[in-house]
């Protein structure tokens, strides 16, 4: 399904945006602008009357579709920030709560498009950059030079699943030593010669990248924050959908949602419970959906994903607005 506004394939956007419930005059969070494919969708849905408050850490992200969309939309608020601060964003918004979050998690079509230059893509030979915000941090060239061997290897096996990550880890060292680092296509090579010839279907330095990527922008640390961050933003049955394309994310958001939908913590040999705690959100899907084999075909980057999604279980807390329009 294509994005009428945008051109381009959001991912599972009919199953994104019914687990949404999205009606006239609502407000709403897409926490991952990105191409703008979500957004521009959800502000068809809800109209003028409602508002689409849309979040990027990349501000070329919130510039382009800026660019596109002008003022031809007063319900979308674009704003360059960061998801882990999603109910802070939301206020300074005007808004106490939302009807829904939607969180397109990963890099979008742009940022991977070989020649873009953000360092993302190891398919052509790109500066060392790969932050998603370029305005602050150090770049991964800055990383690879000064990072420990066992460090660099820690990060390769956490966040890349990658059994040869010592391996890749001296090599890298062992080149960085001769000269610096500073491109994607040098890292690309040293990765490929520590591990040896390809024997299945991803180059041999997709797992490092996407390690070194998630390491540099904290992925994960900023994704568990804004799981609370959405939680908290949304109003009494307000819904949370969530797209991650790789098993770090997955993980994370499953783990998330479970604890919320638990409520009591207390000791399992506790005579009755004394912590209170109530489950804060219902599961709406009890095992992740995944993309028709027809939308795959038609937007290969769908492959990866999963989604998941939840409603707010209580009413929400006194002193927020539970009416939302």
């Amino acid at each position: 399904m294509t994005s009428p506004s945008t051109g381009h394939k959001p991912v599972m956007l009919r199953e994104a945006l019914g687990l949404l419930d999205l009606v006239k005059g609502g407000f709403y969070i897409d926490a991952c602008l990105g191409d703008g494919g979500h957004a521009l969708a959800i502000c068809e849905v809800v109209g003028p009357c409602g508002a689409v408050v849309a979040i990027d850490r990349d501000p070329e992200a919130v510039r382009r579709v800026e660019a596109r969309v002008g003022s031809s939309l007063p319900q979308l608020r674009l704003v360059h920030g960061n998801f882990a601060e999603m109910d802070a964003i939301a206020r300074s918004q005007g808004f106490e709560t939302v009807r829904g979050v939607l969180m397109d998690l990963g890099l979008s079509s742009v940022q991977l498009d070989p020649g873009s230059g953000r360092g993302f893509s190891f398919m052509g030979d790109e500066p060392l950059d790969a932050r998603m915000d370029q305005s602050r941090g150090p770049t991964l060239a800055d990383v690879i030079a000064t990072i420990d061997e066992s460090e660099l290897a820690h990060i390769l096996r956490r966040y890349g699943d990658e059994p040869l990550a010592r391996r890749i880890a001296q090599a890298v060292v062992a080149e960085r030593a001769a000269s610096p680092i500073r491109t994607t296509g040098r890292l690309a090579d040293v990765v490929r010669r520590a591990v040896g010839p390809s024997t299945g279907r991803i180059d041999p330095a997709t797992r490092a990248f996407m390690a070194l990527r998630i390491h540099l922008n904290s992925e994960l640390e900023c994704l568990s924050r804004g799981l609370a961050a959405a939680e908290h933003v949304l109003a009494g049955h307000g819904r949370l959908v969530v797209l991650s394309y790789h098993s770090g994310e997955d993980r994370v958001v499953k783990k998330h949602l479970a604890g919320s939908a638990k409520g009591c913590v207390c000791p399992p040999r506790a005579p009755v419970c004394v912590c209170g705690r109530k489950p804060t959100l219902r599961p709406l899907t009890r095992r992740p959906l995944r993309p028709s084999e027809e939308e795959v075909r038609d937007n290969p980057r769908a492959r990866s994903c999963k989604l998941r999604a939840a409603e707010r279980a209580e009413e929400a807390s006194d002193g927020r607005i539970d009416d939302v329009a």
